[in-house]
């Protein structure tokens, strides 16, 4: 991506170093980063996955050593990246919001190393990046795209920025109310069909960061060549059944709760190429139109 010259969010909160907790809502990168660890341990990744969610992703504590930190020059880039992304994100979605005759409300970007403390439990970098509503902040452990990089394959700048612009994408969705709706209706439901509006949830924010990414680029020609490759190709390796074919040789459809790879490539694009956010109808359409 193009980002010379581009401004740095001030809305991020570094905790880079700080003790912390474990465990909070899954974010885009928690179902990997769950599966990831079984696998990697020898355990059982959809078990694992399954108990996180049962378990409402709450609980637990890891603490980390509290000292002054020490950043590789990998890890600043990386950082200085986010709060670009960040930024690009308030840009684009103040515009929308306007246009639509609404405000947007920013969201802060926490940057944290191993756990931290949020308004909805204690987050963990096993979970990789979360949004949670109660305070309005998306957390993120840089390590998580070393990750995607070493596990998944799934690497570039924009790939990355895909990552963050979806958990905005959740933010969106609460700002328009579309986030604590569908979470009323997921607690009274059972868990197979509390599954399958969460997969909705997370397509809209695949949508919205695909809509973010057009109107960026529209903006400030941040994209070149082989950008969109990237973040289609880490669509693709966060499917849920990708994820639990590469774990177990199998899936269980009944577990998904972010959605195919098919499905995830498929309204990313659809956002990236309208940039209209009257397109993304994840709840108005059936469950084959996925």
């Amino acid at each position: 991506m193009r980002l010379d010259g581009r401004r740095e969010s001030s809305n991020v909160e570094d905790r880079r170093g700080m003790s912390g907790g474990a465990k909070a809502g899954l974010g885009i990168g928690g179902i990997i980063m769950v599966a990831l660890f079984a696998w990697l341990s020898g355990g059982d990744p959809v078990a694992a996955v399954m108990q996180e969610v049962q378990q409402n992703n709450f609980g637990g504590n890891t603490e980390i050593t509290e000292g002054q930190p020490e950043f590789t020059e990998e890890e600043q880039a990386l950082a200085k990246f986010s709060t670009q992304i960040l930024a690009g994100t308030e840009d684009v979605w103040t515009e929308i919001f306007r246009q639509n005759g609404a405000q947007y409300q920013v969201p802060k970007m926490v940057l944290y190393t191993g756990g931290v403390s949020t308004a909805c439990g204690q987050g963990s970098a096993q979970m990789g990046p979360f949004y949670c509503s109660g305070d309005q902040k998306l957390y993120i452990d840089l390590s998580f795209f070393t990750t995607m990089k070493r596990q998944l394959g799934a690497d570039g700048d924009f790939a990355y920025a895909y990552v963050i612009a979806h958990e905005v994408g959740h933010h969106v969705e609460y700002l328009t109310g579309t986030l604590a709706k569908v979470h009323e209706q997921m607690a009274r439901l059972p868990e197979a069909e509390a599954n399958k509006l969460s997969v909705r949830l997370e397509l809209l924010a695949d949508f919205y960061a695909g809509v973010w990414a057009h109107h960026d680029n529209k903006r400030f020609g941040s994209l070149e060549d082989g950008d969109i490759e990237e973040a289609i190709r880490c669509a693709q390796v966060i499917g849920d059944d990708y994820l639990q074919k590469k774990a177990r040789g199998y899936a269980v459809p009944e577990s998904f709760n972010h959605g195919t790879s098919k499905q995830r490539m498929k309204w990313f694009k659809l956002g990236l190429e309208t940039g209209d956010i009257s397109k993304g109808n994840t709840f108005q359409c059936s469950d084959a139109e996925l």
